[in-house]
């Protein structure tokens, strides 16, 4: 997703005038567009979606588009009334059931079509819905979400949408809520001046003209697909092609660049297959070998659409030429390639159902540039890079946000999240294990949607014992966990325990003993002993914890 430590894009919740707070979080007031926006209520969930087909056409002259939306969906239970979700300024103009057209209202953000009776359980049917208007334009994407309408730099129109938190919804009629995706996946057709070039999701299917002067580009995926990452990319592209063995069989790679960007997308996008390669070693194959893999010259730095990679690093390692961890590993890589391209494991194909749990998503891809990393250069190297990215930590308020309002936490989802969870690979002390479980949650929920239990319970089961207090920890509180130590006068006991933690925070920590690995399992507010042999340099075993868990580390002169 898109990458941002400190600048954030908030969204709001619930009835007006109902409050919401969690552990170490102030109080925050949320509307009733919020509460329609991120619930799921009776107008959602008597059906599910099962494909969209969306046509758009583009007016660069007047920033402006208009289209049609096909939903093919599945009555769940009986239903007669539907939320389909459109943001102002954009307008639905009309509603189609067959050849019945549908009334509508409009509340806000939210259309309600009717229908003239319930539609029967287990029916498949598909509502038509046409659209047009001037859509929100992002001011400074990706960060700040909408339409682009932008200039290449040979002046000529680049378009683009970036809606990740904001919601499909700002562009076209869906159901905007990310627990439930297109189960077959989507077709996007987009028409375009014949001098430009269109390019989207998937595989291309089709490029004709239907009037003089315009040229209808039609692409396919075939696989569920997150409402945000289906987008369109208008501009003056050209396009080459690699392919990848990968553990599937054949990986088809495709390119779309500026034509001024050509060369230096050929040298630079080599690095896609290592990236690849390094993904599909630690969490299994590319969910996406149907739809092939991407990347797109994109008109701002870059967001995770499946299987259309957002591209805007300007051709250089690191993020934008500077490294995040200030380690030097991260200047040996291209972040944007790394990054967003890891998003295709956690994001696209495992999702979170509310946008709360976003730490799913951008946690665990945070945490594959450290295993990218360590495939490239080796574990210290790793280990150096992960330590480094807590300066991007800030501890400002909970990781995760408030449930049904389309509110994202903290920006701390990014390098705590990832720092939880090397501290969690360190505390199982087996990397092949913790491997096999990023590989096994990749498979079990393989194109699925998920909740923060649903991550727990399988992390749970390779760490031996349930993680629940550790999530709470780092996801739900800002506090940083405090390892206090005291080595007895005669250096034969070492006493430990965790403070400044919630109760029954139980991450145990391995070190290194003269006479090999002592495992600590300090409890929370709670001295625990350990037998030191005489060699032990125990000083400096203590101050290396930090390095590889995300905790504090202090040593005291007393047992209280």
């Amino acid at each position: 997703m898109k990458i941002k430590f400190k600048l954030l894009t908030l969204f709001g919740f619930l009835c007006s005038g109902f409050t919401f707070g969690q552990l170490g979080e102030k109080k925050e007031v949320f509307t009733r567009q919020d509460t329609l926006r991120g619930s799921l209520n009776a107008d959602r969930t008597w059906w599910d979606v099962l494909h969209y087909t969306i046509d758009v056409t583009p007016d660069y002259a007047t920033k402006s588009i208009k289209g049609k939306v096909d939903i093919l969906f599945r009555v769940l239970q009986p239903g007669k009334r539907m939320q389909i979700d459109l943001q102002e300024p954009m307008q639905l103009t009309k509603a189609y059931l067959g050849n019945k057209q549908l009334s509508y209202t409009r509340d806000g953000n939210v259309y309600y079509i009717s229908f003239p009776e319930d539609l029967p359980k287990g029916k498949t049917e598909k509502l038509a819905l046409a659209f047009e208007g001037n859509p929100r334009i992002a001011k400074r994407p990706p960060w700040d979400g909408g339409w682009i309408f932008q200039k290449d730099e040979k002046g000529r129109p680049w378009m683009s949408v970036a809606c990740q938190g904001l919601g499909a919804s700002v562009w076209y009629p869906c159901k905007d809520h990310q627990s439930d995706e297109p189960d077959s996946g989507a077709i996007l057709q987009i028409t375009v001046p014949d001098t430009l070039v269109a390019v989207g999701n998937g595989r291309l299917i089709s490029k004709k003209s239907f009037s003089t002067g315009t040229l209808t580009w039609k692409w396919e995926v075939k696989n569920p697909i997150n409402n945000y990452n289906i987008v369109p990319y208008i501009g003056n592209y050209v396009n080459f092609t690699d392919t990848l063995m990968g553990e599937k069989g054949k990986l088809d790679l495709s390119y779309w660049v500026l034509d001024y960007n050509l060369e230096k997308a050929q040298k630079q996008f080599t690095q896609a297959k290592t990236m690849l390669h390094a993904f599909e070693y630690w969490m299994g194959p590319y969910p996406f070998y149907e739809d092939s893999y991407k990347l797109v010259d994109a008109p701002h730095l870059g967001m995770e659409h499946q299987s259309a990679v957002a591209y805007g690093n300007r051709y250089q390692n690191g993020y934008l030429g500077r490294d995040q961890s200030g380690t030097g590993w991260g200047l040996k890589w291209d972040f944007i390639i790394v990054h967003e391209s890891g998003h295709e494991w956690f994001a696209n194909s495992i999702t979170s159902k509310d946008l709360a749990d976003m730490w799913i998503h951008e946690g665990f891809t945070n945490y594959s540039e450290t295993l990218f990393t360590e495939y490239q250069s080796g574990k210290q190297a790793g280990n150096e890079y992960n330590y480094g990215t807590r300066k991007g930590i800030r501890n400002d308020r909970p990781i995760i946000g408030p449930y049904g309002v389309n509110k994202e936490g903290s920006g701390d989802m990014y390098p705590k999240s990832g720092n939880m969870l090397h501290s969690i690979r360190h505390a199982m002390n087996n990397d092949e294990k913790f491997r096999e479980m990023l590989r096994f949650l990749n498979k079990k929920f393989y194109h699925k949607t998920v909740t923060t239990e649903d991550i727990q319970k399988v992390v749970s089961t390779y760490f031996g014992s349930n993680v629940e207090k550790i999530f709470d920890q780092y996801l739900r509180t800002t506090q940083v966990p405090v390892l206090e130590y005291m080595v007895s006068a005669d250096k034969t006991k070492l006493s430990f325990r965790w403070t400044n933690c919630v109760d029954g925070f139980n991450l145990p920590i391995f070190i290194q003993g003269s006479h090999g690995i002592m495992v600590l399992g300090p409890e929370s507010n709670k001295w625990n002993t350990k037998t030191l042999q005489p060699q032990d340099d125990i000083t400096t075993t203590m101050n290396a914890i930090e390095k590889l868990y995300y905790c504090k580390v202090k040593e005291v002169t007393e047992v209280k």
